[in-house]
């Protein structure tokens, strides 16, 4: 079978919205060099390459343009919705095989959830770390919550930011995410607030130049380590419903919706999802 690029919007009903990924179906054809190529050709955030799995339903792999990553949120909620839509799937619960382990994904008819590894939490960084990775125009914009690294896959420094007219004036110093990534071995920084735009649990913006993202429209393994995060110090005071905003600064409006399960604020079970368009 011919192999052929899709072009995927997720977290979003509209092309105008949303995180772009590439989706290459049955790509067992193909060298990581191959994949790596296409990534770049493509030149969205992630592309997912579609396989046979002898473990799972599909075993998928996921390329930036610079790397391979073990996991990615919204070219998984894109490569579903996509699946469906072509009629190969149909709704209901399948597996996928992933480099962070084999995954559930409930699709729905007009969504995909994804399933998360059960939360890690790393180190705890001194705000005095972070201060230089953000210029901005309000003194003091790091919000009282702990910077600290989280992940359900994928590892990332969730940073509180105040308030919301903060978090959008936020100017990234590329170099120094960069570097403070490496460091700490992270994707790069999910920077947060509580104040929303449209009624949301949260608005966020996503920063992971290692990777070659300055910024991330849509970010499904990072919100789901968020919600996480707050289940963790909030005491659960979202009731492990959560939709996020993302993308506003880009022009990109995203929504991503994430489910928490959790006894007595531990996160023992974590979906992320929403929405896909094709462009």
């Amino acid at each position: 079978m011919t192999n052929f690029i899709y072009r995927v919007t997720a977290f979003s009903d509209s092309i105008d919205g949303g995180n772009p990924a590439g989706v290459v179906l049955d790509a067992d054809s193909f060298s990581e060099e191959q994949m790596l190529e296409v990534a770049k050709e493509v030149g969205y955030s992630e592309t997912a390459f579609v396989m046979r799995s002898t473990k799972a339903d599909f075993k998928i792999r996921f390329f930036t343009p610079t790397d391979e990553v073990d996991l990615c949120g919204h070219a998984t909620i894109a490569t579903f919705n996509l699946l469906r839509d072509l009629g190969k799937i149909t709704v209901g619960c399948y597996t996928q095989e992933t480099k962070a382990g084999i995954l559930k994904v409930q699709v729905y008819d007009k969504y995909v959830y994804m399933e998360q590894n059960a939360p890690m939490y790393y180190a705890i960084i001194d705000k005095n770390e972070i201060e230089g990775c953000f210029e901005s125009n309000h003194r003091d914009y790091i919000g009282d919550m702990p910077i600290q690294i989280v992940s359900t896959g994928l590892k990332d420094i969730i940073l509180h930011v105040k308030d919301l007219e903060t978090l959008l004036d936020l100017r990234p110093n590329l170099d120094l995410i960069d570097a403070i990534s490496i460091k700490y071995d992270v994707v790069g920084i999910h920077a947060f607030c509580l104040d929303t735009l449209y009624g949301a649990e949260a608005h966020v913006r996503n920063f992971a130049p290692r990777y070659g993202i300055n910024e991330e429209a849509a970010t499904g393994t990072s919100n789901a380590a968020l919600a996480c995060y707050l289940t963790k110090y909030l005491k659960n005071k979202f009731g492990g419903s959560f939709v996020i905003e993302q993308g506003y600064s880009m022009k990109r409006p995203s929504k991503i919706i994430v489910k928490v399960s959790a006894v007595d604020a531990d996160v023992i079970e974590v979906y992320v999802g929403g929405s896909a368009i094709s462009i």
